[in-house]
């Protein structure tokens, strides 16, 4: 197995059918990617690096598990590997509620290579958006909490569209004041426009749900 660095995404196959899971470990090395074999979702729990990036290629019929069911059951551990579904006995329900739960895809066997190589590429790219998005919407919640409570005032002002003279009504305060705030927290936030930090500010609407 390819030793992997810190941010080699990790491709974890997840089949109780040992031809089954060495023939795609062997397949994904092929192309350069890292893969890692379980025969349980037992085994795959208890390896290492699950919070690290990549993705789960996982047999919807498994031993005292159901594929769909882990699926799932994935979200409440805290496990946010994107997820592509296998299955000998695919039917269109099944397709529809692995698709529903956020299956990246749905193959079934026997499935052409070149289709395992692309929906695993689809999912590795998925996981490495999803993994930017969420360090940037940390590198702004770290950046907010450098504001002064009336630049935040401020800045939820702006950012819902009022004008600099209808912030200074609000706030009591002169319109001067409120653009050394407005600028304060441009700066802070490293927001290059009003659009920027609008994004911004969405994001910790979001992040504090």
């Amino acid at each position: 197995m390819p030793q992997a660095s810190e941010e080699t995404p990790i491709v974890h196959i997840v089949d109780d059918d040992y031809s089954m899971r060495l023939g795609l470990g062997s397949l994904l090395q092929s192309v350069g990617l890292t893969a890692v074999t379980y025969g349980s979702t037992g085994e795959f729990l208890r390896a290492d690096r699950l919070d690290g990036p990549g993705c789960l290629v996982l047999d919807i019929r498994l031993p005292g598990a159901n594929g769909l069911d882990f699926q799932e059951e994935l979200i409440t551990l805290g496990i946010r590997l994107p997820v592509v579904l296998i299955t000998g006995h695919g039917d269109i329900p099944m397709s529809v509620r692995a698709m529903k739960a956020g299956a990246i895809d749905f193959l079934s066997k026997p499935f052409r290579d070149q289709d395992m190589i692309d929906a695993v590429t689809a999912a590795i790219t998925r996981n490495r958006l999803q993994r930017a998005s969420e360090t940037q919407a940390v590198a702004v919640i770290d950046r907010y909490a450098t504001l002064s409570p009336r630049e935040r005032e401020v800045m939820a002002l702006v950012t819902a569209g009022k004008m600099n003279k209808q912030i200074a009504a609000d706030l009591g305060l002169s319109e001067v004041t409120v653009k050394i705030h407005r600028g304060a927290a441009m700066r802070k936030m490293a927001a290059r426009s009003l659009a920027d930090l609008v994004r911004m500010a969405d994001t910790l609407k979001n992040k504090s749900h």
